[in-house]
């Protein structure tokens, strides 16, 4: 979806609002995935100095716990404003997805934004203890060699750590 922002920070006397659905199930997410599009509400009000833009994003995250690689569920819901000027369209180092026309490309904006609100490692609870080791069940079900693992022979190479420790 393209908002013509140029046009709008050049001509807009009303503030426009927009509802859409993003569909970012073939965008590279690295590690997890955006199955059902993304809610999306966005504004643009015009200002003496430019636009003031909100882009509000609800969407469900879906993929493996870092950890235990249990399902992980996660939903997102979360704002971001921006303030542009028309100047700003001509910065280069302007951050916001425009292409040449100065149109602004919506759904790059929620995938960008997406980006950086999703940690770059999911887990299924903050304190997941992983797989065990030696059986590969997950800790948090327990498993016999939990005792066992303690027990456990070191890796030699790790010798010198428990000198330093000691």
């Amino acid at each position: 979806m393209q908002f013509d922002l140029r046009n709008f920070l050049r001509s807009a006397k009303t503030p426009y609002t927009t509802h859409f659905f993003a569909d970012l199930a073939q965008a590279d997410f690295d590690g997890y995935r955006v199955a059902v599009p993304a809610e999306c509400f966005f504004t643009a009000t015009p200002t003496q100095e430019g636009a003031e833009m909100a882009l509000q994003v609800k969407a469900q995250v879906e993929g493996e716990c870092a950890r235990c690689l249990a399902p992980v569920q996660q939903a997102y819901d979360f704002t971001r404003e921006y303030l542009v000027r028309l100047r700003d369209l001509d910065d280069p180092d302007f951050e916001l997805p425009l292409d040449e026309k100065g149109c602004l490309d919506l759904r790059e904006l929620v995938y960008q934004e997406l980006i950086f609100e999703i940690p770059r490692v999911l887990l299924c609870s903050p304190d997941c203890p992983g797989l065990c080791p030696i059986c590969g069940k997950r800790k948090a079900d327990g498993c016999s060699c939990q005792t066992a693992e303690a027990a456990a022979p070191t890796d030699a190479r790790l010798s010198i750590l428990k000198q330093l420790l000691s």
